[in-house]
């Protein structure tokens, strides 16, 4: 009898129940856009029930995630979590793209704060947290991807070298970055390039050989032993629902968490910028301690860099497109000398962040670091935002952005500077998986020793 309630299946019909309330709720309101947190639902119903049903969508979307490694390269499988786990997010920056293209003056800002933002809680928190609670659950799990090493906060997460062309077209996407405030906005050559970049990846990838799939358990692995057909039927239907309950529901548990915040008085810009974003961020980092609790940080950590790349290129290049298309002609999507700033630190934060993966690990010390610089950086903002008045509060926040931005760029180009020899073999890697994938080569990229 026991063993009924440990089949896999019982698993799946859990995690469904748990977005039913979701469901029932979003149907019963009149479908999408229809739930507003305050008028037909409390702000309190809303985070519970919406969130609840964006931890059951996580899980399946992870279960789909690791079934469809049998089928189809283990990157773009990831890549694909990827973009539907931070799809909500793409929702919320192209409707104020939207609504800058229909004349709204501070809508370009706040889709720039938006974006930002998530791309820096990302990174300060996912990465940083992330390689933490691996490091934390391995003495349980005994992740073969964690290194014990002697000396005050070294233990470190190894990453997969075939990560390198993640890492390498997240630099180029950084490095563009840098520019995108010298055009007074995200414009068509952006989009072009970023766009283009992100299809040049996935074209890459995705010719990648299918590699036999780790040793799962539980779902994934009931599911990997059905026939082609049906399990990839299984696949796509978890992708789908999965992203479906996802999107519609992130939106009202994101407004919830604000209506919330601005209860206890906390500004609006800041929850844009902030709880918003990590409400959208949810899900990605949802699946990603799912997959570190498994021992699999290998393929967590794939995803969270994916993610950022999709968000890095994909997420930016996308904005100017919808505000051309609401405007009714190409155009500029333009911001605020705040918002150039705001960009100049989320690149400056990323390449710090490269610089630090470059060797393929991360140590607690520089999962430490990470996390301080961003969780200080936000607090100090928070600080400023509720002491001072404008013009002030504008003033002393980019100053607070530069500084930061500067220490960002001291640290990671000191860390590239040592470390080298690593970037030549990240580049060199790119290169030789490039060459396989689009046919001017046979041979693949040697693990290094």
């Amino acid at each position: 009898m026991l063993a009924r309630f440990r089949h896999p299946l019982v698993a799946v019909a859990l995690t469904l129940l748990l977005t039913v309330p979701w469901i029932a709720t979003f149907v019963s309101a009149g479908g999408y856009g229809t739930v507003h947190p305050g008028e037909n639902i409390t702000p309190v119903m809303a985070v519970f029930i919406a969130g609840i049903a964006i931890l059951g969508a996580a899980f399946l979307l992870a279960w789909a995630a690791e079934t469809a490694e049998k089928d189809v390269p283990r990157a773009f499988a990831i890549a694909v979590l990827a973009v539907l786990a931070v799809a909500p997010e793409y929702a919320v920056d192209a409707l104020y793209a939207w609504q800058a293209g229909a004349g709204s003056a501070q809508a370009g800002n706040l889709a720039v704060a938006n974006m930002t933002g998530a791309n820096r809680i990302l990174i300060g928190l996912g990465w940083s947290g992330i390689a933490l609670f691996t490091i934390y659950r391995a003495k349980t799990t005994r992740d073969s991807a964690v290194e014990s090493r002697s000396g005050f906060l070294r233990d470190a997460v190894t990453l997969d070298r075939g990560i390198a062309t993640e890492i390498t077209f997240l630099l180029i996407a950084t490095a563009f970055a840098f520019f995108i405030p010298l055009g007074g906005g995200i414009g068509p050559i952006d989009s072009l390039f970023l766009v283009g970049l992100f299809l040049l990846y996935i074209s890459i990838i995705i010719r990648g050989d299918v590699e036999e799939p780790e040793g799962h358990v539980g779902v994934p692995s009931y599911f990997q032993q059905y026939p082609k057909l049906p399990r990839i039927a299984v696949v796509l239907l978890g992708f789908v629902f999965s992203g479906a309950i996802i999107f519609t529901a992130v939106h009202p548990f994101a407004e919830g968490l604000e209506q919330l915040g601005l209860q206890y008085g906390i500004p609006e810009f800041f929850m844009i910028q902030w709880i918003a974003p990590l409400a959208s961020e949810s899900p990605e980092l949802i699946v990603v301690a799912y997959l570190v609790n498994k021992a699999r940080s290998t393929a967590g950590f794939n995803a969270l860099i994916s993610s950022k790349l999709n968000q890095w290129t994909l997420l930016i290049g996308t904005l100017a497109v919808v505000y051309s298309i609401s405007a009714g002609a190409i155009g500029t999507l333009s911001f605020d000398p705040k918002q150039s700033a705001e960009i100049w630190i989320t690149a400056a934060q990323s390449l710090f962040a490269i610089a630090i993966l470059v060797n393929f690990e991360i140590s607690i010390r520089e999962a430490l670091v990470l996390l301080v610089l961003f969780s200080t950086q936000v607090l100090l903002e928070f600080y400023v935002i509720r002491t001072f008045t404008e013009p002030a509060v504008t003033e002393i926040s980019i100053l607070v952005l530069y500084a930061y931005t500067a220490v960002y760029m001291v640290l990671g180009l000191g860390l590239f500077l040592k470390r080298r020899q690593s970037v030549s073999e990240i580049i060199t890697r790119t290169f030789a998986t490039a060459r396989t994938a689009l046919g001017g080569s046979n041979s693949r990229p040697e693990h290094a020793d």
